[in-house]
């Protein structure tokens, strides 16, 4: 049986990727954006290694996400109090409000994605996916 799962794993992404930027179906936040403030809401004034390790992006990356949402003002950066070298991210006035919106629309977009499914097939997809990072730890994992 071939089920060509990486391409339609890779096509199904790219797809999803633009329907959200296109409807900005996350609160009018990028979906990176909007991961980053479901994190600091349970983790706010969290360390940026810590939102990196938890989003799977790279230092860089990680970097590049902080700055695009301190410019649209939905988090503050600070130098760690112990290591100035580091930064702690914490959400804003702004980023909190986003936050909800994100989730309305998260919501939205789940029940979407979950249309024509039985809660059993959804698990077993579910499942799957969160297999995906056992089976293929991040670079500095393995």
């Amino acid at each position: 049986m071939n089920h060509r799962l990486v391409y339609l794993l890779n096509v199904g992404q790219r797809r999803l990727q633009r329907w959200t930027q296109a409807r900005t179906a996350l609160g009018g936040v990028t979906a990176s954006q909007a991961g980053l403030l479901f994190f600091l809401g349970k983790h706010d004034g969290a360390l940026m290694s810590e939102a990196a390790a938890a989003l799977d992006v790279g230092a860089p990356g990680m970097s590049g996400l902080a700055d695009r949402t301190e410019r649209a003002g939905l988090i503050e950066r600070h130098a760690d109090e112990t290591d100035g070298r580091a930064s702690r991210l914490w959400l804003t006035a702004e980023g909190r409000a986003a936050m909800k919106r994100s989730r309305s629309g998260l919501a939205e977009l789940n029940a979407r994605l979950t249309e024509g499914f039985s809660e059993e097939e959804i698990e077993v997809v579910a499942r799957w996916l969160a297999s995906l990072q056992e089976k293929f730890p991040a670079v500095d994992e393995a």
